[in-house]
């Protein structure tokens, strides 16, 4: 435990069928920066979406890889053996798909304090490389590069090490919030059946549908995102509180709505919506602008897909409740038959204890008579 030597980590994941995220790609850098690990890796289980648009990795890309998971997790158990510090950005993710516990961390995600004085739990590895180390370390809608992402958390450590760790080290962590963010609310987790036209009669207020198009592939997508854009942020902060929903956060620990309505074929379907920007406005004129601590990006590689796990435990809970309330009523109607029965068994005693009785009577006048 007296190493002080450092490793930055990053991978990149999948969607596989059964509803787990499978890492496809592992780089390790050290604090030279110098490539320590740099592999595709095989899952062990069926893909339903390579997220190439996120990941850059495609089905062909792993096709020939033969590296498995225990492989990955015997080159990282030699590379920290001596208690080496493990660095990553949002570091929990990395180490849930590779399935390694280790103590000795470092997140960039928590190590910087922002400009206002106060902590910022998860600002994006972007964000800080523009306002720490003044580049981006990918272009929007870029695919995400595992190997750039490992020397970016490295280089950004070793920024705060350089600064001096007992020192305050205030950045600008966010970037404005423009005013037509804030006047839109998103919707996710919406289910292909639910159209626009319906999302147009769920939320209360005048706005427009814009419908964003998906960038998951295969038969297993099901679900597709929207924006509702209003004509101002004060018409989207009174339309989100108005919003008749199960109050929820997101997997960043954003606030967020679980809405349920009835389609017109009578069942009924869920969406979320939330925020786009975290700040609220004072009124119809002066509006309070805020900072993000956080991109937009909503289909993160990093995303714990807590929102479906939520909407999926409250349908369980839903489906647990209809089953109970059925098994009451069938219950409560044996119960009511079984005083229907006792109620006839009374009857029929009542009726012995008359006929025992008259006999007993016609016994003993025929004992006086002789």
């Amino acid at each position: 435990m007296k190493s002080t030597q450092m490793f930055a980590i990053d991978c990149e994941m999948v969607l596989c069928e059964d509803g787990t995220e499978a890492v496809v790609k592992v780089c390790v850098v050290d604090h030279n920066l110098e490539v320590k690990l740099n592999e595709l890796v095989k899952p062990g289980k069926a893909i339903a979406d390579y997220r190439t648009e996120i990941t850059g990795i495609s089905s062909q890309d792993l096709e020939a890889v033969t590296c498995s998971l225990p492989d990955v997790q015997k080159s990282m158990k030699k590379l920290l053996e001596n208690g080496a510090i493990l660095v990553g950005h949002s570091l929990h993710n990395d180490l849930r798909v590779l399935k390694i516990d280790h103590v000795r961390v470092v997140d960039t995600a928590y190590i910087f304090q922002s400009s206002d004085g106060s902590i910022h739990k998860r600002p994006s590895l972007n964000n800080l490389c523009k306002t720490v180390l003044g580049y981006e370390v990918r272009k929007d809608g870029a695919p995400h590069n595992c190997l750039d992402d490992a020397r970016a958390a490295m280089e950004l450590l070793l920024a705060r090490v350089k600064n001096g760790v007992d020192k305050d080290f205030p950045v600008q962590l966010q970037e404005p919030v423009s005013e037509s963010d804030m006047a839109r609310l998103f919707l996710h987790n919406i289910s292909t059946t639910v159209n626009s036209e319906t999302l147009d009669k769920v939320l209360p207020g005048e706005y427009t549908i814009e419908v964003k198009p998906s960038r998951k592939a295969g038969q297993g997508n099901n679900k597709y995102c929207a924006f509702a854009i209003f004509k101002n942020p004060l018409e989207a902060h009174n339309a989100y509180e108005n919003i008749q929903g199960t109050e929820l956060k997101d997997s960043n620990g954003r606030p967020q709505k679980l809405v349920k309505f009835r389609l017109d074929a009578g069942n009924t379907a869920s969406i979320f919506v939330r925020k786009t920007a975290l700040h609220e406005p004072r009124d119809s004129i002066s509006l309070k602008r805020g900072l993000q601590t956080d991109d937009e990006d909503h289909i993160s590689k990093k995303s714990k897909r807590e929102d479906d796990a939520q909407l999926n435990e409250i349908e369980s809970l839903n489906e647990r409740l209809k089953e109970s309330e059925s098994e009451t009523a069938s219950l409560r109607e044996q119960l009511k038959q079984k005083d229907l029965d006792i109620e006839a068994l009374m009857l029929q005693l009542s009726k012995k204890d008359f006929e025992i009785n008259l006999l007993n009577k016609m016994v003993a006048s025929l004992k006086k008579r002789r």
